[in-house]
């Protein structure tokens, strides 16, 4: 996986829409090809979802709100597959309820593949008809995108599911989860008070949570030019971090006692020496590499334990093209809440976002697993506190 360029904001430029969704969905079944028939059911847990449901999810999202509306007599592939399929749209109707989701022994993975190149062949189909177009080609762009955060997911739900298969089987022994290392140490960026400019500028894509460009006022501050190290981290865990309770949230504290957390996700002592899972599969702990898989607690943890604290989303955003970022998402210290003057997206789409800006913290930047032409500057990806099985990192404030 390549790496996102931050000095590259425009999408689409040299494919056409109907290229990037022939790619897009191809590159979806790519990475399932490393995967025997009997990984593509597995749910360890509610976060993760099997592999054959992200296939069939991205699918039905064009079937319902591109084909079964615009169309003229499209006969759905099944009568079934859009209860299977919804995840969370309320608007759309019943589905399955998400716990279940490993239960779901049928449809097979045949039957799915089946599914993704009928829907495939009728969207193309429909894009070559200029009624609508327009409107239609916006919501295949929105479908695009989704499936490529959904292609992130399939890579984070295959390593949490193969990570916590007693084996710690490989994914593919090639993929490389640390492409850039970090050398040396780390130094500081200065950025000067001022009014900044927030949010996404320009007609490419965008998602509504990015919208409601606004000014915000910043302090003086200096933030790291590297991603904190498993050195770094290492050095936390050995002067006892996790057993520090006034480094914590009283909700991080009781979190880590209840699930005995004692180091990041997929992190394991063998014979005395740390090691951890990648999709490589299990080996050394690289010391230069960025750390990954930490929930926010550990973050705001490790940022007080060295003196520090983590970037508000904005001072992130205003300092982001100083420094490289890419590689792992990024925790802040910033609620995910509406801009001024957000609006939701009108019917089902404006679940999309918007019912989620409650008890969450936004990411910014991408991870390795992000897809290419993605990400951007403004980008708010956003998760609960407690979870940690996306490749997630930090950078530090001082």
């Amino acid at each position: 996986m390549s790496v996102y360029d931050n000095n590259v904001h425009t999408f689409f430029m040299e494919l056409d829409l109907a290229t990037l969704f022939k790619e897009t969905r191809l590159d979806t079944e790519k990475i399932c090809n490393p995967l025997q028939i009997e990984d593509y059911v597995v749910q360890p847990i509610v976060d993760v979802s099997p592999p054959k449901w992200h296939l069939g999810h991205t699918t039905w999202f064009f079937e319902e709100f591109i084909l079964v509306k615009y169309q003229n007599e499209y006969k759905r592939y099944h009568k079934d597959f859009s209860f299977v399929f919804n995840s969370y749209y309320e608007s759309m109707g019943e589905r399955v309820v998400r716990t279940n989701r490993g239960n779901l022994s049928r449809p097979t993975v045949d039957e799915i593949y089946s599914y993704r190149a009928y829907v495939t062949e009728a969207v193309l189909e429909l894009m070559k008809n200029d009624i609508q177009a327009d409107e239609i080609n916006e919501l295949i762009e929105i479908g695009i995108h989704h499936e490529k955060q959904h292609q992130e997911l399939l890579f984070t739900d295959i390593k949490y599911i193969l990570g916590n298969n007693p084996l710690l089987p490989p994914y593919d022994i090639s993929f490389d989860e640390n492409p850039k290392l970090i050398e040396g140490e780390d130094d500081y960026i200065h950025i000067d008070k001022g009014i900044y400019t927030i949010g996404h500028l320009g007609n490419d894509f965008c998602y509504d949570n990015e919208l409601g460009i606004h000014k915000v006022y910043l302090e003086d501050f200096q933030i790291s030019r590297e991603l904190v190290s498993n050195k770094e981290y290492l050095e936390f865990i050995e002067d006892n971090g996790y057993q520090q309770a006034l480094l914590w949230h009283a909700e991080a504290w009781d979190w880590i006692q209840n699930n005995q957390i004692k180091a990041p996700l997929y992190w394991h002592k063998v014979g005395g020496e740390w090691k951890r899972y990648a999709l490589s599969g299990l080996e050394k702990i690289n010391m230069k590499a960025p750390v990954t898989h930490l929930s926010y607690y550990e973050a705001f943890a490790f940022a007080t334990w060295s003196g520090k604290r983590l970037p508000t989303e904005f001072e992130w955003e205003v300092a982001q093209s100083k420094f490289d970022w890419g590689e792992r998402w990024e925790w802040t210290e910033s609620a995910y809440s509406p801009y001024p003057n957000y609006e939701k997206a009108p019917g089902a789409l404006g679940e999309y976002n918007g019912k989620f800006m409650v008890n969450q913290k936004v990411l910014r930047g991408g991870s390795i697993a992000t897809p290419s032409n993605h990400t951007r500057y403004t980008y708010r990806n956003f998760f609960h506190p407690q979870l940690r099985w996306q490749f997630t990192g930090l950078r530090l404030i001082k």
